[in-house]
């Protein structure tokens, strides 16, 4: 993953560690506070909020102890490749897109940021610029042209 990818994993990792854990041990004290727990839809709420906070904290220690971090600007070529910022044009639609191929948990395609595991990503790896891909959507299959490959 992108250094920027690995530190928004930190961050969300310190974020349930320092703030929610302790919203939630809370809201289950005060639940507690109510009476009768078997009945009670505020401690069953927070409990299973405790569960999500819980699972996600490992999830997140996992991952960022096995993370190999890549630091983008160090990277060059002429070929796509994990990092790169590639622009394509839609053969079809004759409409440009720009993404940036990163680790799958920091992907979102909305902003641009396309995993590496997505079947777009695998057509255009090892490509250069002016090579032309076909990747098969649950639209159908697209044409693209590869416009430019950059490393930021």
């Amino acid at each position: 993953m992108t250094i920027s990818g690995f530190e928004s994993l930190k961050s969300e990792l310190e974020k349930l560690r320092s703030v929610e854990r302790p919203e939630v041990i809370q809201s289950i004290a005060a639940a507690r506070e109510h009476g009768d727990l078997s009945e009670n839809a505020e401690y069953q709420a927070a409990r299973e909020r405790q569960s999500f906070i819980e699972g996600r904290v490992a999830e997140l220690e996992d991952k960022i102890s096995r993370a190999q971090v890549i630091d983008v600007s160090t990277l060059s070529g002429k070929s796509v490749k994990f990092g790169a910022t590639v622009v394509l044009a839609d053969e079809d639609a004759d409409e440009r897109s720009t993404y940036k191929i990163v680790g799958t948990d920091e992907s979102d395609i909305n902003s641009g940021l396309l995993s590496i595991t997505s079947p777009l990503a695998i057509a255009l790896l090892g490509k250069t610029k002016g090579d032309s891909v076909e990747v098969t959507t649950p639209g159908g299959a697209k044409s693209y042209e590869i416009i430019s490959v950059k490393f930021a």
